[in-house]
């Protein structure tokens, strides 16, 4: 029998290949004696292989049954405990080595800026900001919290990106800028997928900069193409002063934005679509970005108006959003 990339599973588990050679063969034709499933596996002609100690170790990892005398006949066993220590071992020796890793490189960081004095930031341009945006994504751990205003570079897998992180249970908070909202398709495109998707959004008139905080480890600024001039670039800051100071901008934003999502039933009866006109209209949205983003006329937008405002007892589009969001609406 064919056991498609079963000994490269084994191996990261992190048994040797003389065991994960051992195991398919053991499979195929267990009961047997030893001597026949080494022969079998190719492992009795190994260089320094020893069948006997191979079988071990998969008995050690809760894979096989312990041999009789002699060693046969020799068999499988259910492995569903062995593998979870297995697994277990493994995510422990990651660990280990992300930590040493990390460690050595905030050593050599550390030296360097006692030398260079220039590991604060670092400059990223051109082609290699898109590869290392989705590798800050990818690395995020606990939360990442951000800034979010056009202009946009043409990056179509950063929605993928944001809603895969959120699928790992990390947790996002984004502070949009009205202009996200009325930049035509961001709205449906990417903020509403990743609001739905459980992305914690407020929103703001305007965000002073945009910006990406993971954890608490860095922060990727981005410069608007015109303060870049020519070039896409982005700022990597690692921890210092600065990094702390971007996470306090960005809790003050956070403290100062409306929500932009709410429940996931309609308080009240409220429809959807009129639920979602608050939503625009609390986020500072204009009219136009209504009309189009709900895909109704203007002389249509007006008269849901009128009707959630007399509804509230607003007289106007402003105690109409107070309203809305004392009532749970947003």
């Amino acid at each position: 029998m064919t056991y498609a990339k079963l000994d490269e599973a084994l191996r990261l588990l992190g048994l040797d290949d003389a065991a994960a050679r051992l195991y398919p063969a053991l499979l195929d034709l267990a009961p047997a004696p030893l001597s026949e499933i080494a022969a079998a596996a190719g492992v009795a002609g190994m260089a320094g292989a020893d069948p006997a100690a191979a079988y071990a170790d998969l008995v050690d990892a809760g894979l096989a049954q312990a041999a009789g005398a002699g060693g046969d006949p020799v068999a499988p066993v259910p492995p569903a405990a062995g593998l979870e220590v297995l697994v277990r071992h493994r995510a422990a020796a990651l660990e280990e080595s992300r930590v040493a890793i990390g460690g050595a490189f905030e050593s050599f960081r550390r030296r360097r800026l006692a030398t260079h004095h220039d590991t604060f930031v670092e400059v990223v341009t051109g082609a290699a900001v898109g590869p290392r945006t989705r590798q800050a994504w990818a690395s995020a751990r606990d939360q990442i919290r951000q800034l979010e205003s056009p202009p946009y570079s043409p990056m179509p897998e950063s929605t993928d990106d944001a809603l895969a992180t959120l699928a790992r249970g990390v947790t996002q908070r984004v502070v949009y800028s009205r202009e996200s909202l009325e930049h035509p398709g961001r709205l449906r495109e990417a903020i509403e997928p990743c609001i739905n998707a459980g992305e914690q959004a407020r929103v703001l008139p305007s965000v002073p900069v945009k910006l990406v905080i993971i954890d608490d480890a860095y922060a990727l600024v981005s410069l608007a193409l015109d303060e870049a001039d020519v070039h896409h670039t982005t700022l990597v800051v690692q921890p210092c002063g600065l990094l702390s100071a971007l996470i306090a901008l960005f809790e003050q934003c956070w403290r100062q934005a409306l929500p932009f999502h709410g429940r996931t039933t309609s308080p009240g009866g409220l429809p959807p679509a009129d639920r979602r006109l608050l939503w625009l209209l609390a986020g500072g949205a204009s009219d136009e970005t209504i009309a189009r983003e709900l895909g109704i006329s203007r002389r249509t937008l007006f008269r849901r108006l009128q009707i959630l405002m007399a509804r509230l007892g607003a007289a106007n589009r402003f105690q109409l959003a107070l309203h809305a969001q004392r009532q749970g609406w947003l």
